[in-house]
């Protein structure tokens, strides 16, 4: 078998291209989206409240439809899945693209009784549930599957009833939007918002002007109103919030002559002003602020004079009450209509004893367990307003280490399909068991050379958690969109994290890792944001498009995603727009006007920035090491398409950078590169010190130099000591956030006492780059050790791993920055994988001969007169030679066995060939 590096599947045992997840030979830019959601089917584990198959009901309001699954013993003890905390369930597989998912719900730890419910694709609007109840105790066991049924809005919300003849233009709509002061957010709102847009229950549709707009004379905002008639005497009311006791000034020129007062009283008001004869088609006009008060501006209603007193402005109706509940075309089955959802639910059940009941509460954590022993009630009320569908399926008798199967079926369409879906149901479990083996066929199972086999369960674990960790609706630019989030307790967008992710999924799923980079990323020139930003800015798209980049060659998503990066590292450069990040007279960036932290919440010279308000002083070494680091990765980039000139500035910024972090930011005492503090001028005075009188930044950020490649010898050889040495930042477990040296460093930090993976990768890849291969391997296989003992204990998926005792903490189906560890799996032990670091680009490789042959064209880009590491991941057994343009190189056999190739790194062509020796 040989496999190129263009066909993206990598070869090896069955199992590993089944975890590739089918993913395009060829993948087309042409193919993904331009509204940032996800290619993923309408149903999916989407929900952030009950696990289990969710629907996207209403995609213009965001409204979901949930059908969870909560187990338990009959008349005692259920589970409910709640997928805000940790609940008993486990994420357990899953296919690349969610036609299949499982997960596994303990009743009786460690998999004694279980349940594991699974949802599988039968047509694009139904899905198999099956519910596989396991009892692997010597006593008999009666369990009970509930079926919970409800509708999920993402928010409250205004609407507006317009009068006859009545045109509604939300604040939103508009053609440009200035402030008069000038904002470092202008080119990078947050959240992907677009400028001066804020979110509140209160405003029509959710969203409006807002972010202190009007408060300064001069802000404006440019319309265009269409009108299909005309209006012979016009009326225009502007619906508004200002703080109470104050008074606004606008203009709405030339749709309305002179100076319109907006009198504010702390809530939205009205305020109507003639207009005149407005005649069909497009009318320019501009709100312009004359300064005083803060606006939320929600927008303008043009109407009739004499009818539009008629408006009203009312909170949208929200019902998640079902309007129709009825019994289905066949036994065992349920109609569930809700009011406002234009199709129908249905859901059908296998199991001949059941009951439907109604919860009537806000949610179910509480109420439900406190009523478990209510045998008669089928409706059941508590605090609030929700609404809940039960289809109680009970009891299921277990003997003694066996299993039952309990199937069912959720779909959606009009009332007639429903029908017809629920009536064609099968009955017979035969059937329904080959649909459940051929939906999970390709199912993503991790798997690799003999050596790693032991690692292979914690990495399911990973792997299924970064599948499935995907929420709808998130809010983004109007719309909801489904993005994968770190993990099911954040429902919004997280930048770097998506990164991490996107990384992790690259490893399962070509396709799923470029939807989430295109996600993330703005078309060249948005007027908005130069790209989605939520989090800390550090440029992770930039290293997962250079992965991308290595494993496809495909010049067609370089020419797409290289504009959109190329946008994203010159805001960060302070190259573009409003951009602040480059205000320093010692050109070294910061990027505090965007997000309070640089990849560590609780890192000591941080915290104390803020807590003495010092930020438009401080400038950390790992802004500008990362803007460095990208600026080589994209000059690659550019090489390729042509870009000179791009080359250029970005050689003339890396030098810049490594001359400001050289002389002002090293620090010779300590061996660590520090917080470089400034003067109101913005001229550097100095590195922030510790009381102590130790550099207060003797931690992963004061080694960041390394992972830039540019640093002198010297440094270079003792940052690496520090990162390596038990005394400062290295531990049992991994690389620390801090060093154990230092007087701030505390075990019960965050970050600060805290192994985390997201920075280690970063240091792996540049001691790649820089020949430090041994040490890499340190790095990478004691990760994947402690990964393995917590995840083979606990089935947690964690965000990071305490010192003194080696134990997970945070969020237990934890992704992003957990991704790592996929990466070092795969580069490590999964036959058919070359990894280099960030200064090469591989322009071709083939693996032949059932991965005992491989052949590369390498592109380096690092310093002359160095060596770079090659990590060539070849099959099991026997030794093997390399050599490079002709001759022998030197090469290493890995504890892992993967074949370790040292190049010379500098600029060039390199031609690599590994056989069996």
């Amino acid at each position: 078998m040989s496999v190129s590096r263009r066909g993206f599947l990598i070869s090896g045992a069955a199992p590993v291209a089944a975890s590739l997840g089918g993913a395009a030979p060829n993948p087309s830019a042409g193919q993904l989206r331009s509204d940032h959601d996800s290619s993923l089917p309408d149903w999916g584990p989407y929900t952030n409240r009950y696990i289990g198959v969710s629907h996207i009901a209403d995609r213009r309001r965001g409204v979901r439809f949930d059908l969870a699954i909560f187990p338990g013993y009959y008349r005692r003890k259920v589970t409910l899945p709640n997928a805000r905390w940790e609940s008993d369930y486990h994420p357990w597989e899953a296919t690349a693209d969610l036609t299949h998912y499982s997960f596994r719900h303990q009743l009786e730890w460690k998999d004694r009784v279980y349940c594991q419910a699974s949802y599988t694709r039968m047509d694009e609007q139904s899905r198999l549930v099956r519910c596989e109840c396991v009892n692997n105790t010597g006593r008999h066991q009666n369990l009970v599957v509930n079926y919970i049924a409800s509708l999920v809005y993402p928010f409250k919300q205004y609407e507006v009833v317009l009068p006859s003849g009545g045109v509604w233009l939300d604040s939103l709509d508009y053609r440009t939007l200035q402030f008069a002061t000038p904002r470092p957010q202008d080119n990078l709102t947050y959240d992907g918002l677009f400028r001066g847009e804020a979110l509140d229950e209160e405003f029509t549709g959710h969203s409006g002007v807002g972010k202190a707009f009007g408060k300064d004379g001069g802000d404006r905002i440019e319309y265009t109103l269409e009108l299909q008639q005309e209006i012979p005497d016009a009326a225009l009311m502007l619906r508004y919030r200002i703080p109470g006791g104050t008074a606004l000034d606008v203009t709405l020129a030339p749709l309305v002559q002179g100076v319109v007062r907006l009198e504010g009283d702390g809530g939205f008001r009205t305020t109507t002003v003639g207009c005149g004869r407005l005649a069909a088609g497009h009318h320019q006009f501009q709100l312009v602020s004359q300064g005083g008060a803060p606006m939320d501006f929600d927008g303008v209603v043009i109407a009739p004079r004499s009818a539009i007193d008629r408006t009203l402005f009312r909170p949208r109706q929200q019902d998640v009450h079902p309007e129709k509940l009825e019994p289905g075309s066949r036994p065992n089955s349920l109609l569930i209509k809700y009011k406002g959802i234009g199709h129908w639910y249905g859901i059908a059940w296998n199991h001949p004893r059941s009951q439907v009941r109604q919860y009537l509460c806000d949610d179910l954590d509480t109420l439900f367990r406190y009523r478990v022993q209510d045998h008669v009630a089928t409706m059941l009320r508590g605090p609030g307003e929700g609404h809940f569908t039960n289809v109680f399926l009970r009891p299921i008798p277990i003997r003694p280490r066996s299993t039952e199967v309990v199937s069912g079926m959720v779909c959606n369409g009009s009332r007639g399909d429903v029908e017809r879906m629920l009536a064609d149901f099968p009955a017979g479990a035969a059937s329904l068991e080959q649909r459940f083996e051929a939906g999970r066929r390709n199912r993503v199972v991790v798997s690799g050379r003999e050596q790693g086999r032991h690692y292979e369960f914690s990495q399911q674990r990973l792997a299924v958690c970064s599948l499935t960790n995907v929420q709808y609706p998130v809010y983004i630019r109007r719309h909801f969109i489904r993005d994968t989030t770190p993990g099911k307790f954040w429902t919004t967008l997280y930048s770097w994290d998506a990164g991490f992710t996107g990384l992790g999924l690259l490893e399962l799923d070509l396709n799923r890792s470029l939807d989430l980079l295109n996600a993330y990323l703005t078309p060249p020139g948005d007027p908005h944001a130069a790209f989605i930003l939520h989090g800390t800015p550090l440029p992770v798209q930039i290293y997962q498009f250079h992965e991308i980049w290595n494993r496809t060659g495909s010049r067609e998503l370089l020419r797409y995603f290289y504009p959109r990066l190329r946008q994203y590292h010159q805001f960060l450069a302070g190259r573009l727009g409003s951009s602040s990040t480059r205000r320093l007279k010692s050109q070294l960036l910061q990027t505090w006007d965007y997000f309070y932290n640089t990849g560590w919440d609780d890192y000591p010279p941080q915290v104390y920035m803020h807590e003495h308000k010092l930020e438009k002083r401080m400038a950390p070494p790992v802004t500008t090491a990362h803007a460095i680091r990208a600026a080589k990765v994209l000059s690659m980039m550019a090489a390729e398409l042509g870009e000179d000139s791009d080359i250029q500035t970005y050689a003339s910024d890396i030098k810049t950078w490594t001359e400001s972090l050289q002389k002002y930011s090293w620090d010779e005492s300590s061996g660590y590169f520090g917080y470089v503090d400034h003067d109101g001028a913005g001229k550097p005075v100095g590195i922030l010190r510790h009381e102590s009188g130790q550099n207060f930044n003797m931690g992963a950020c004061g080694v960041y130099p390394f992972f830039a490649g540019i640093c002198t010898p010297d440094q270079e050889a003792r940052l690496l000591a520090h990162m390596m040495s038990e005394k400062q930042l290295w531990t049992r477990i991994g690389m620390t956030t801090v060093s154990r040296s230092a007087a701030y460093y505390r075990p019960d930090g965050y970050w600060n006492g805290a192994v985390w993976f997201p920075h280690q990768w970063f240091f792996w890849k540049a001691m790649l780059d820089l020949g430090y291969g041994e040490q890499a391997e340190k790095v990478a296989c004691t990760a994947l050790d402690v990964w393995r003992e917590e995840a083979d204990d606990s089935y947690g998926s964690f965000e990071h791993f305490m010192v003194d005792s080696g134990r997970g903490a945070g969020w237990h189906h934890f992704t992003s920055l957990s991704a790592p560890v996929l990466s070092w799996y795969a580069s490590y032990y999964r036959a058919g994988m070359l990894t280099t670091g960030f200064d090469a680009h591989a322009v071709s490789y083939r693996f032949e001969d059932d991965n005992r042959r491989l052949t590369a064209r390498i592109q380096f880009n690092g310093a002359p007169g160095r060596e770079s590491v090659v990590l060539c991941s070849m099959r099991d057994g026997g030794d093997y030679r390399a050599a490079v343009d002709g001759s022998t190189a030197p090469a290493r056999r890995t504890g892992p066995g993967a074949l370790e190739v040292r190049i010379a790194s500098g600029p060039g062509v390199r031609q690599l060939l590994v056989t069996r020796a």
